[in-house]
């Protein structure tokens, strides 16, 4: 911590307690952001090994592929709940309590996978963390906002570093988990998830009371006479769906499945009722039609990308040379690779895209070229089947074509979707982008069910291929694309 003088602070008045020139409760927020990021990717690093390792190595001895679309379908899951919750702080409780009831429930959740014996604790868990990652997701980015006045020129730099305890965490959680999976056991893995958010947690309470009014306040309260209405339609909605789980309709063989034609299903009507509302002029309209393709995109990216947590959780098990001067690196740490290159990478890319300025690629040329890199990253595996174990350098190699091709289409994606939205829809827009995210996690682990060690090239050439085709594809409407955009870039 700093202390810093404002020269406008009259004589006497204590000088600001700040965090690196910044708010000091960027540093709270950081740190409960550092710590979930932390929980939730040490989680999802040993979780498809949980599930399919036999149960004389710890697992549940699920079938692989059934393992890997329920790491799919709970990765969509917490994206889906990252609407609901955003409509919660919005409307009923505000970010902060949403922020802190949802780091609460995580923690609840890793505690269950740790304590909890086979299914049931699995079930519990994932539930849970899927419910409270959304919450923290949907929430943090909100009260940082908060932290400054729409003028101040640290505001861009307060979220860096905010985001940077995105990465720090998914850097260490893998880490650490894993080398406890591998030493005693999956559950010290869950366990240590736990300790980690009971860490943030407890950072973030210390300084709760200090947040602006605004992160207090709803931003655009539920008037009464709808709260009953609103009650009795979730209260439905949850009897309908425990209905289709108790009768056994939604299962876990079908779940996945399910889940994706429900994104699907959402996000259509979403594009109707904004393509068909009165409050949507014609040039909106345009936009809107504009973002249909980049939607189609961004799932097919994530689709792909998103597999690092099952195809490439499987690879790493199974077919990678993780030797490293005689000792044995653990699988999970795999994940790590990604947000080193990140940190790295973020920084170049901004600057990069800076130095440009209006020279820099459209919106549609950016995500065509996510496609089309991560689709070679696919296609990179093909020549290196012939060998016994892949070198641990060389899929290094392909998870850094992977996080290129992130760089290239995650962080403009929600920037591109507030900017081509009707007035009367900017958080509609918003949450089909974190639908299309949603669908593609789903089928990520969809996918990853179709890949065995006896089909290893058919299912490298079709993911890469049909990404490049797409990604080609959508680099040829570009043209038309930015017609229908009017203006934006």
């Amino acid at each position: 911590m700093t202390t810093t003088h404002n020269p406008s602070t009259p004589a006497g008045k204590k000088a600001e307690e700040t965090f690196f020139g910044h708010p000091r409760m960027l540093f709270n927020l950081f740190t409960v952001e550092l710590w979930e990021r932390f929980s939730f990717y040490g989680m999802q690093a040993i979780l498809a090994y949980y599930m399919y390792y036999e149960v004389s190595q710890g697992g549940l001895a699920l079938d692989q592929g059934l393992a890997l679309s329920l790491v799919g379908a709970y990765g969509g899951g917490v994206y889906l709940s990252t609407i609901l919750s955003a409509w919660i702080a919005d409307r009923v409780l505000g970010s902060e309590r949403v922020l802190f009831s949802s780091a609460i429930v995580v923690m609840a959740g890793h505690v269950a996978l740790a304590v909890l014996p086979g299914t049931i604790g699995l079930a519990a868990g994932l539930i849970l963390v899927a419910l409270g990652s959304g919450g923290v997701k949907a929430a943090s980015g909100s009260l940082v906002g908060s932290l400054y006045a729409r003028e101040d020129n640290r505001r861009d730099a307060g979220f860096s570093i905010f985001y940077m305890g995105v990465n720090i965490g998914g850097l260490l959680g893998p880490l650490l988990t894993g080398f406890l999976q591998t030493r005693v056991g999956f559950h010290f893995g869950f366990g240590a998830a736990a300790v980690g958010m009971a860490i943030g947690l407890a950072i973030y309470a210390s300084g709760r009371k200090k947040l602006p009014a605004a992160a207090q306040q709803i931003a655009n309260p539920l008037p009464a006479p709808q709260r009953k209405k609103y009650t009795w339609g979730t209260l439905a909605a949850l009897a309908v769906i425990i209905a289709l789980l108790a009768s056994g309709v939604v299962n876990a063989d079908n779940l996945a499945n399910t889940m994706a034609g429900a994104a699907v299903i959402a996000s259509a009507i979403y594009f109707v009722v904004i393509l068909r509302s009165k409050k949507v002029d014609a040039t909106e309209r345009k936009r809107v039609t504009a973002f249909i393709p980049l939607y189609i995109a961004s799932a097919a990216f994530w689709a792909l990308f998103q597999q690092q947590f099952t195809f490439i959780a499987v690879y790493s098990d199974k077919r990678l040379d993780r030797t490293l001067f005689g000792w044995e690196m653990p699988a999970s740490w795999v994940q790590s690779i990604n947000p080193v290159f990140i940190i790295i990478f973020a920084a170049v890319f901004a600057a990069m895209w800076t130095k440009m300025g209006d020279r820099q690629p459209s919106t549609p040329l950016k995500f065509g070229a996510a496609l089309v890199i991560i689709g070679i990253a696919y296609l990179v595996f093909i020549p290196l089947e012939s060998l016994d174990k892949t070198p641990l350098l060389a899929l290094a190699g392909i998870l850094l074509l992977c996080t290129w091709a992130e760089l290239f289409l995650s962080p403009i994606g929600l920037s591109v979707a507030t900017k081509l939205a009707p007035v009367a829809f900017t958080t509609q827009m918003l949450a089909l982008f974190y639908l299309s995210i949603s669908l593609g996690t789903t089928l990520a682990g969809i996918l990853a069910g179709f890949y065995t060690e006896g089909n290893e090239i058919p299912y490298f050439l079709a993911l890469g291929g049909t990404s490049i085709v797409l990604g080609v594809a959508l680099a040829a409407a570009t043209p038309g694309i930015k017609k229908l955009m009017s203006g934006v870039k």
